[in-house]
């Protein structure tokens, strides 16, 4: 049984997920979302992890099914911890993945409303989810280094 909000055991413990980064060259990859939390806010792509399932597996599974596109995840970017602040449920515990396009066309799916991609100079002016700006651009550097 998934814990949901409302139910108490959503609030007592940290959900784990992740979020796929994915550059074409001074170009991210971002979902508009399309529900709670953030809804209506761009963000990474990426959700929840399923039972049984590796996290790489899980930000290939939601990168595909969130903007069309099959990725191979590869290095981990950041934990990224998400608490609930005043009238939010849930505290989300992130991993974010760099990821390497490996074919596929963009297109919004499952509980996205949009996917597009987005100069990185243009993060300071979108409504982001909180923290994805900064957790972009540690991705961006450290896919330079590699």
């Amino acid at each position: 049984m998934t814990a949901q909000a409302g139910d108490p055991e959503f609030a007592e413990r940290p959900i784990l997920g992740v979020g796929g980064l994915l550059f074409k060259g001074e170009r991210v990859l971002l979902i508009k979302r399309g529900a709670p939390p953030a809804k209506g806010c761009w963000s990474l792509p990426g959700g929840k992890v399923r039972r049984g399932e590796t996290v790489k597996r899980a930000v290939e599974r939601e990168m595909f099914e969130e903007t069309g596109l099959s990725v191979r995840a590869r290095d981990l970017v950041t934990v990224y911890e998400r608490l609930p602040r005043h009238g939010e449920d849930g505290h989300y515990v992130v991993l974010d993945y760099l990821c390497e396009a490996a074919g596929g066309e963009v297109r919004a799916g499952d509980d996205a409303e949009a996917a597009e991609w987005f100069e990185l100079e243009a993060l300071d002016n979108l409504n982001l989810t909180r923290g994805a700006a900064a957790v972009i651009r540690s991705g961006f550097r450290m896919a330079g280094q590699q």
